[in-house]
């Protein structure tokens, strides 16, 4: 389609009317970053000026950015949790909003163990849904011909419940695919999925998966792009080829779908979809009966663009194992978003993963950034390049000045809009895939486990590290464990030991629990305990390398390669546990 010239962007080039349309608009948000902030914070403060939250304030009608920073505090999730409840419990009175609370989105994060809740309002799904449109307008500048084939996308829903008063919770990406703004998306050529909306619906994540891999395979040469929300996942989804293969090539063989599924729409569904195909059935033998699954993913889907998933941050450790399936394919990481709100989009979404930054959206919530080490928040615009920030956010739904718990580094800026590189989650120790373990968490299942050693065997553990595993799909918590034992004769025994993983499952919070029961991202945890002496060994390492022996700390969690393979050289006997820890949808009342 031929593009009028006036409607070109400084992005570059669009490849039709409707990008450029949504180029002129990221154009236009960006140059006039501060004024959107301005004016977006003052509709907020207009909207819920009569909300309870508000009121306690005394800003007597005032929208600007002076009054509300000097009169309302910079919070956290435990300051508003007292508010969120009584949403929670039915309270319908204007609290934090003035429009209704419609549902709550589950935060990854957690509080006293259990995901935190996010009040959202309706209205936040068209802002979502703005985010989203902008997207696939900037990788079409780097990427040609999208719209002549399909993503092979594995998207699924996942557990949901209800508050005593009746409202939704349940995870973001849940509640955007059971939106009509999701589940009646008009056609778009640049947005195909080989997955149908039925096989992403279903709640049973092995007839999803195995649905969305059977979509992928019957449609190898359509996929032009392969992606998941994490790294993790596309992981897992190829894990899940290694173990079913033989099972989809039967399928695909006979065009009768696997009598395991029995999802009476994802039946109906492939009944339209599913006809014999023993030549695809054969290729696909041939190529997953081998031991080398290097490059599998091009192997298969050879028309592969690049991938599209989340490799900042925590995901970055899964990079080389998804280089080793691709052939190397580019990694795309295309918006930065989180349960509290959606932040900003990759202007440069073909950059390596060590250099990906997010250009913050300015109209799509009230941004502050707190500086790291220091406690005044500073506005937008005036981030400093080079400096990391803690991000705060202040939303429709009502949540003012509230710490999301990001660590940014600024890496430049797009006109006025300020461009970040994602640098870590505050205090967060050990993530697989959506888990976030802290120290005190990890600290507490260790007290837990050792009390239940000392209580069986006298023995105790007197020091400990960990390390998140990411050579096994899926990955799982290593524990390593020096132990003071007591008594030789009452040495503790392998079944203790075991017992002792399960007791530190049961201990970290219901996200862990649930990627370990429902969603089987993360795999049984396990101690290594290590000979007498290690973690001696460990601080004359590292006061080898400069640390000093005054200020030294054993660190709780490791990852520096030769710490690592010091650690497993010196490991005497490996544990897991035995059995999956108790989850259920259901939130534990304080």
């Amino acid at each position: 389609m031929a593009v009028d010239s006036n409607l070109s962007s400084p992005l570059g080039p669009p490849a039709c009317e409707k990008d450029a349309k949504a180029l002129r608009f990221i154009e236009e948000m960006t140059r006039n970053a501060d004024v959107v902030q301005q004016n977006l914070l003052a509709e907020i403060l207009r909207r819920n000026a009569e909300t309870e939250y508000l009121r306690r304030f005394n800003l007597g009608g005032a929208t600007d950015r002076e009054t509300f920073k000097s009169k309302l505090p910079i919070i956290t999730y435990e300051d508003l949790q007292p508010e969120i409840q009584r949403i929670a419990d039915g309270d319908r009175s204007p609290i934090l909003s003035s429009h209704p609370i419609s549902e709550f989105l589950t935060s990854s994060g957690t509080s006293a163990g259990e995901r935190k809740l996010m009040p959202t309002i309706k209205e936040e799904l068209d802002r979502r849904q703005l985010l989203y449109s902008l997207l696939m307008p900037v990788m079409n500048l780097y990427v040609p011909g999208l719209d002549k084939g399909k993503g092979m996308y594995f998207l699924f829903v996942k557990s949901e419940t209800k508050t005593p008063g009746g409202l939704p919770a349940r995870p973001v990406l849940t509640s955007y695919y059971k939106s009509e703004h999701f589940r009646s998306r008009p056609y778009d050529p640049y947005n195909v999925y080989t997955s149908p909306n039925e096989a992403i619906l279903c709640p049973d994540s092995f007839q999803s998966m195995y649905t969305q891999m059977l979509c992928g395979l019957l449609d190898r040469l359509s996929v032009l792009r392969v992606g998941a929300v994490f790294a993790s996942g596309l992981l897992r989804a190829i894990r899940f080829l290694q173990l079913n293969w033989s099972r989809f090539a039967h399928d695909i063989e006979s065009g009768c779908l696997d009598s395991e599924i029995t999802d009476s729409s994802i039946r109906e569904c492939m009944s339209g979809i599913l006809k014999p195909d023993p030549e695809l059935a054969e290729f696909i033998r041939q190529e997953c009966e081998s031991d080398n699954w290097e490059r599998i993913i091009t192997r298969i889907w050879p028309n592969t663009k690049y991938l599209d998933v989340i490799v900042t941050g925590a995901m970055a450790q899964y990079i080389p194992t998804l280089e080793y399936y691709s052939g190397g394919l580019p990694m795309a990481c295309t918006m930065y978003a989180s349960s509290e709100c959606y932040f900003g989009l990759n202007l440069n979404p073909m950059s390596k993963p060590s250099e990906v930054s997010y250009t913050i959206m300015p109209n799509m919530a009230y941004f502050e950034f707190i500086p790291l080490g220091g406690t005044k928040a500073v506005e937008l615009v005036d981030v400093k390049i080079g400096k990391e920030y803690e991000l705060v956010v202040t939303t429709y739904a009502g949540l003012c000045r509230y710490r999301v718990g990001d660590i940014l580094r600024v890496t430049g800026f797009h006109n006025s809009a300020p461009q970040f590189h994602f640098v870590r989650r505050k205090n967060v120790l050990l993530s697989i895939d959506s888990d976030k373990t802290d120290e005190s968490e990890l600290q507490k299942a260790v007290e837990n486990a050792s009390k239940l050693l000392h209580e069986e065997c006298g023995s105790r553990v007197a020091e400990y590290t960990s390390y998140a595993d990411t050579s096994t799909i899926p990955g799982h918590y290593v524990l390593y464990w020096e132990l003071l034992v007591r008594d030789a004769a009452r040495h503790p025994s392998h079944e203790t030991l075991t017992r002792c993983c399960l007791e530190m499952e049961e201990s970290l919070n219901s996200v862990y629990r649930q990627c370990r029961v429902a969603d089987n991202s993360v795999g049984p945890l396990e101690i290594r305990v290590v000979k007498n002496g290690t973690f001696e060994e460990l601080m004359d390492y590292a006061i080898s390398r400069g640390a000093s022996i005054n200020q030294y700390k054993v660190p709780r969690c490791v990852n520096f390669t030769p710490i690592v393979e010091l650690l497993d050289s010196r490991v005497v006997s490996a544990h897991f546990s035995p059995a999956l820890p108790h989850w259920t949808p259901e939130r534990r009342r304080r």
